[in-house]
């Protein structure tokens, strides 16, 4: 059996779409079950509470660090322990190639937003990284389950290092598409 460890981090304000996404992700894993794959989701909320020697965050980025994908949802802010566990997940991934980083923003649709949603906003834009907005929990699992899909037939491996020596390469994430051309001296990146 092949345990895929996710790590799902948001605010409180987004308990609704936290306890969708911790029921889909037990039903995908009966789906599962039979390929031998086991979804084992971490949250907060059932993570120990206990005093630590350090502090409770470092006992979380743990966790964070020995996931193989790591899941973050926002809406109207991002509050200093999401903001570490993110920076804890990346910083991981830097080094080892994992966690698998998903990013989703809950469209606000009215709601007053922080001061910390832009800060955010452009700290993964400064990474060149796409985030994937989604309108309600349901739209946030049909977009999670379809990544799901493309890693189980990846295997849940790293990234592959493709050849940047081939022409006309691209990648999709959420809404955008990215074409990358190596042609002579220089590449051309095409953002649609």
């Amino acid at each position: 059996m092949k345990k895929i460890k996710i790590f799902l981090a948001s605010s409180k304000e987004l308990q609704s779409e936290r306890e969708h996404f911790e029921r889909e992700i037990y039903r995908k894993c009966k789906a599962w079950f039979d390929r031998g794959i086991f979804l084992h989701l971490d949250i907060w909320e059932d993570l120990s509470a206990r005093m630590s020697l350090t502090d409770s965050q470092s006992e979380y980025n743990q966790y964070v660090k020995a996931a193989d994908l790591f899941v973050l949802l926002v809406h109207s802010k991002v509050c200093m322990y999401t903001a570490e566990e993110f920076d804890t997940a990346f910083g991981q991934f830097q080094s080892t190639k994992k966690p698998f980083i998903f990013t989703y923003f809950k469209t606000p649709n009215g709601a007053v937003t922080d001061a910390s949603l832009a800060e955010f906003h452009h700290k993964l834009r400064d990474l060149h990284h796409f985030y994937s907005p989604f309108n309600d929990e349901n739209d946030l699992w049909v977009q999670f389950n379809k990544e799901l899909d493309r890693l189980e037939t990846d295997g849940f491996t790293e990234f592959k290092h493709e050849d940047m020596n081939q022409t006309g390469r691209s990648i999709t994430q959420g809404d955008k598409s990215i074409y990358i051309e190596k042609a002579g001296d220089g590449t051309t990146i095409n953002i649609q």
